[in-house]
């Protein structure tokens, strides 16, 4: 494999890792707070992707760029309303329960979408400012694909912020090890709860925007992406943003290198290669054993 050849694989790979781990951050960001699985995750990223295709049907030109704050926002807006209305009843009960209420979720927002955007496949073209190549060591590279790499730069780099260097990012950490002391200091621990689940949200329908331009936006895609999403939260870790990193930076990998030597397998390579994390570390690469 040439030079140019191997900037391409590597930059779809790093493409489709960020694309990843933008929906994947806001999967395990929930869960790392709140103990919750959520399979409802999937929702939120294909209304914004729907969102998205409806508002540039409405303005070719602006529709992307409207999206990218509208989509978001309709998206946290339906954390809220999920959160307080449903879960915020299931954080004590088992895993179980939690899979099947959001299980249900699912099922309830897939119809809802059939009824407001219908069967057909949809498609949104990138903003023209971002279309076509630019050559990085003599290879074309699609310049959306390092928009995309970029916008999962600052999605990381935003959380690790938040979660490191802020009060609210301290609060979010505290509440994972001992709530009832939270709570005992004053802090509102429903409304915190209710803001990081909203965050995740927000990510889930951020990443449905960046990535309608890329693939068709269809039924379906809830489905899809939970899958992925949980593959890569499980090997990274559940719970750990770093970890969502790499499980997603492993599977882009992975993924791109197996379409290019066995297409037929690629998809069974990323399921071996969880299996294996997990036969050797049943709680992820940068996981933590629940206690």
């Amino acid at each position: 494999m040439d030079l140019a050849s191997f900037i391409t694989h590597l930059v779809g790979a790093l493409s489709t890792a960020s694309s990843l781990f933008i929906v994947a951050a806001g999967l395990t960001l929930v869960f790392g707070a709140l103990r919750l699985i959520n399979l409802a995750h999937g929702s939120f990223y294909m209304y914004g992707a729907f969102l998205a295709t409806s508002l540039v049907a409405w303005s070719a030109h602006t529709g992307l760029w409207i999206a990218l704050v509208a989509s978001p926002l309709l998206a946290a807006g339906m954390g809220v309303v999920v959160e307080v209305g449903v879960l915020r009843r299931l954080y004590a009960r088992e895993h179980l329960t939690q899979l099947l209420a959001t299980f249900a979720l699912l099922l309830i927002f897939a119809d809802l979408a059939l009824r407001f955007w219908g069967k057909g496949v949809r498609s949104v073209s990138p903003p023209p400012i971002v279309q076509g190549n630019v050559h990085l060591a003599g290879a074309p590279v699609p310049l959306y694909d390092l928009v995309i790499i970029g916008a999962a730069v600052i999605v990381g780099a935003s959380l690790w912020l938040l979660l490191s260097h802020t009060t609210l990012g301290w609060k979010i950490r505290a509440v994972v090890d001992d709530p009832e002391v939270l709570a005992a200091s004053g802090v509102n621990v429903r409304m915190l709860y209710t803001g990081v689940f909203a965050l995740g949200a927000l990510l889930a329908g951020l990443s449905g925007v960046i990535i309608a331009p890329q693939q068709a936006v269809e039924p379906g895609m809830d489905a899809q992406i939970i899958v992925a999403a949980f593959i890569v939260a499980v090997i990274g870790g559940l719970g750990s943003i770093t970890g969502a990193a790499i499980g997603a930076l492993v599977i882009g990998i992975v993924e791109t290198v197996g379409a290019s030597w066995a297409p037929s397998w690629a998809s069974t390579f990323i399921y071996l290669l969880m299996i294996l994390v997990l036969a050797v570390r049943p709680w992820g690469l940068l996981g933590t054993p629940e206690r």
